[in-house]
């Protein structure tokens, strides 16, 4: 295992590749009483990660991350993503059926097309740091995390629009 250094030059390594997406639908929740129509979108990933170059010139092996932001996209692609933890919209199963109740809707899905997410919302600002922090608890990146000193995490729902999300291994050293 490398050593870092306090004052040590960190590199930012930032992936974006064009296998990094996910097609989904879902409809976002303005109040009680206001949502969008369902709709989709071809979401889009790249994370950044700042870490030391180590003795090997290398900061870490990139196939890993690489890999398991892939693992992300596939697991919400061809899906209805829709949010566990709105106080607007409440979720029932009832044979073979995800039926979601917003104001007074009833909407009914095939439970086999639906995901739910532990969010409030389905917005790239919520799916950003679900996504981050799954990154985080893969094995082989939490193994990483020592020699890791930053990640940014963005979601894109269309061209020019990110939301973006961080984890800073130093503000969690402090803490």
């Amino acid at each position: 295992m490398e050593t870092l250094v306090a004052d040590a030059i960190l590199t930012r390594i930032e992936i974006s590749k064009d296998y990094l997406n996910f097609s989904s639908g879902h409809f976002t929740l303005f109040s009680a009483t206001e949502r969008e129509n369902l709709h989709g979108h071809n979401f889009r990933v790249r994370c950044a990660v700042t870490a030391q170059v180590g003795d090997g010139g290398l900061t870490f092996d990139y196939v890993i991350l690489k890999r398991a932001l892939k693992v992300l996209c596939d697991a919400l692609d061809e899906r209805v993503l829709l949010p566990l933890e709105s106080p607007y919209l409440r979720i029932e199963r009832q044979d073979g059926l995800v039926l979601a109740h917003f104001a007074d809707e009833r909407i009914p899905f095939l439970e086999r097309d639906v995901l739910l997410l532990p969010i409030r919302n389905v917005t790239i600002e919520e799916l950003a740091p679900l996504l981050l922090e799954r990154l985080r608890t893969q094995v082989e990146i939490a193994a990483m995390t020592a020699a890791i000193r930053a990640i940014e995490l963005g979601v894109s729902s269309g061209q020019g629009q990110w939301a973006i999300a961080q984890w800073d291994n130093r503000a969690q050293a402090i803490a």
